[in-house]
């Protein structure tokens, strides 16, 4: 029985895709996988390479910016791990899916909360994930270096909230996301 685990990376940022990604793992066991929130960048890169080498098979998707402002975050979300899922190419007799809200899939779907604690595929998704979006966010910072995209990957820290209170956004910023919109006003209000 194939089971797929599907998991995302990338809500909470102020800027930047929704990354998601599905995997179907084989029998081998992957000594220290776990929760991506719980490893290092050593650790997560060691374990990307070899979940890649390793799984049965593996997929990984995005949902862009504007994506993400035109339908909402958690749809974006969504849509990614949907995207995920069809891209794989052994199909799955089940995806397990990290969190309350399942994706749209013509594949028997079970949510798990807290799945990526719980089950390794979803763990293994969770890695993939992460490795890729902080990857996408690196690149991104060799462009717009002022807002120092390669430390923070684009999540609402001080020093993020300031740059765009120096600099105003570019087009990698969630225009919709509170934290930007409020700013927006609060720099409008000022001039």
């Amino acid at each position: 029985m194939y089971v797929a685990g599907v998991d995302e990376a990338g809500r909470g940022p102020l800027a930047g895709p929704v990354i998601a990604a599905a995997v179907i793992l084989s029998n081998k066991v992957i000594p220290g996988l776990k929760d991506s929130k719980k490893l290092t960048k050593k650790e997560l890169c060691k374990l990307d390479v070899i979940i890649r080498n390793e799984a049965i098979s593996f997929n990984v998707s995005e949902a862009s910016v504007l994506e993400i402002e035109k339908i909402n975050i958690l749809e974006a979300s969504l849509l990614a791990m949907t995207r995920a899922i069809n891209g794989l190419k052994v199909k799955p007799d089940i995806v397990l899916v990290d969190g309350s809200h399942a994706p749209k899939s013509v594949f028997l779907t079970k949510t798990i909360i807290k799945g990526d604690t719980k089950e390794e595929s979803i763990m293994a998704a969770s890695i993939l994930a992460k490795v890729t979006r902080d990857k996408i966010m690196i690149k991104l910072d060799r462009f717009f270096p002022k807002y120092g995209f390669k430390s923070h990957k684009g999540y609402p820290t001080e020093f993020h909230r300031m740059a765009i209170k120096n600099f105003g956004i570019c087009k990698h910023h969630r225009r919709t996301f509170k934290p930007i919109k409020n700013l927006d006003n609060i720099l409008n209000n000022e001039s």
